[in-house]
Order: C-alpha cells, then structure tokens, then sequence
C-alpha cells in the first residue's frame, strides 16, 4: 500500500485556491475542484473532496475555516 503525504491547507491569495503544504518548501501546486483527499477530525481521517461555491468548502465536513486543516493524499 502507497503511503500518503500529509500536509497543511493554506489558501494562496495569488490564485484563489486553496493549496497543501507538505514541509517549508514543498507545495502540492493548488487543489482543483473535484481533487480528493482525506481531512483529520479529532483522531480520525475523513474522505473528502474540495469544490467551490460562494466559498471553497469541504463535502461532508461541516467548517468555515479550512485553512490549518491536516490532510493527506
């Protein structure tokens, strides 16, 4: 089984979207709408996708601040 980077989203003001950080130098290249990852809640990793509306959100996690979030994919 692959194992998968963890990392940070941050919103890139530049582009309008929402990128993960996987250390000081290393970035994904900006998430898309439909890109799947997982998101961590509490202890537990959560299957999502990101999509934009009036805002970038995550389906099925119920939060207005995405930024900070631990993710992996």
């Amino acid at each position: 089984m692959e194992r998968k980077r963890q990392g940070t989203l941050v919103y890139d003001e530049e582009s309008g979207r929402y990128d993960i950080r996987f250390s000081m130098e290393r970035y994904y290249g900006g998430l898309h709408c439909g890109e799947c990852f997982d998101v961590l809640i509490g202890s537990r990793w959560v299957p999502t996708r990101i999509e934009m509306d009036d805002r970038w959100y995550l389906v099925g996690v119920k939060t207005d601040q995405l930024a900070g979030l631990r993710v992996r994919m």
